[in-house]
């Protein structure tokens, strides 16, 4: 039997049937949700906050998490720079061991942190084992459990992963502003967006940035008068996501400048004609290659998704291939030279991780200031 050194059990079921045992952390709380897994070193601070993972089961492969804490949020006008989004959007978290923190910034412990935002958090089991069987099975629903025993987990999967609109959980409900240098305008439609594409979009480009909901219309888009607009990163099956596709069309004949970011990319494919398919385990960690075709230049980036491009046979009509996945074969950018659109499917900023695509930025600076 495992010693729980907080004293309470925890458990990991998976919908093929596997109930894995552990210890429990964090929140006393039962929590269902599709279960994915990171092979990120570090980070579990952004990465338990980006929005891409609501409603989902986080199972981080490094052995300790927790090292060096959690820090207090910083920000600067109103991004933040520490931090993804405002609050943990996991549905719960799995580690090898949660550890204590050693660092002079760290505010509480990662135990802390999750029990205070009422997530809970499942510890001393096999992380890799899970992987291992995520990998060969494919992504799969699960109900994690801190602190309850479990009768019959399967009544907590009421609903596929793929079913429900995330975004309705993390788009903000009305517009903010970012002011900055620039009295001209970049307008992001937040679908939940990381703070650190936020950052790097401001300190970047230096417009104004106006965050509109994730199902505003292109007409209320236009209302802003923007230089350029960016689709934002955020959660769940794009295919779901009607209104966004309508706004991303009738932007395309407004003729302003496109940047497509993970779920904004697979959005601008679905509306320009290509096709986005669920992947098997998604790819999901700092440390993912991608190849530029246009230059055979190799690049480490920031990847968080579950679906995908997956064959060259989907791409949106008329755009170019220009990222792929050297590893799977994935379709992870294209452009369009007629409509002034890029669109990638990795992250191009770091926090954390490698600082090689934020030129992409700056390529979408040029789109919009030639």
């Amino acid at each position: 039997m495992t010693y729980c050194k907080r004293g309470t059990k925890g458990y990991l079921y998976l919908e093929d049937g596997t109930l894995i045992e552990g210890c429990g952390f964090g929140a006393r709380a039962v929590r269902a949700g599709e279960v994915v897994f990171t092979t990120a070193m570090n980070g579990y601070p952004e990465s338990l906050t980006d929005p891409s993972y609501r409603g989902q089961i986080l199972v981080i492969t490094h052995p300790l998490v927790g090292n060096y804490g959690v820090p207090k949020k910083e920000a600067v006008e109103g991004i933040l720079t520490n931090f993804e989004s405002e609050r943990i959007q996991v549905a719960g978290l799995v580690v090898a061991e949660e550890t204590e923190p050693y660092k002079w910034n760290s505010a509480m412990s990662l135990h802390e942190w999750l029990l205070s935002e009422g997530v809970p958090g499942l510890s001393d089991v096999d992380t890799r084992a899970i992987v291992k069987r995520v990998r060969t099975k494919g992504a799969m629903m699960g109900v994690i459990s801190s602190g309850y025993e479990f009768e019959d987990p399967r009544k907590f999967l009421e609903k596929r992963y793929d079913e429900i609109d995330f975004t309705e959980f993390t788009s903000p409900k009305e517009v903010i502003v970012h002011r900055n240098r620039s009295d001209e305008v970049i307008v992001v439609v937040d679908c939940g967006i990381k703070h650190g594409i936020l950052q790097s979009l401001y300190h970047k480009l230096g417009y104004t940035i106006v965050r509109v909901p994730c199902k505003t219309s292109a007409d209320k888009v236009m209302e802003h008068e923007p230089v350029g607009v960016v689709f934002s990163n955020g959660p769940g099956n794009p295919n779901l996501l009607k209104e966004p596709v309508e706004t991303y069309k009738a932007l395309v004949e407004y003729g302003v400048p496109i940047l497509g970011i993970c779920l904004g990319h697979q959005v601008g494919t679905i509306a320009l004609g290509g096709r986005i398919r669920k992947m098997k385990f998604g790819h999901r960690a700092v440390n993912k290659p991608v190849v530029d075709v246009t230059n055979n230049s190799c690049y480490i980036s920031t990847h968080n998704h579950g679906y995908a491009i997956l064959d060259k046979a989907d791409m949106p009509h008329g755009a170019k291939l220009w990222f792929v996945n050297p590893d799977d074969g994935t379709i992870e950018g294209w452009y369009h030279e007629r409509y002034k659109i890029l669109s990638v499917q990795f992250h191009p900023e770091a926090r954390p991780g490698p600082w090689d695509t934020t030129w992409v930025f700056d390529r979408f600076g040029k789109l919009i200031s030639p």
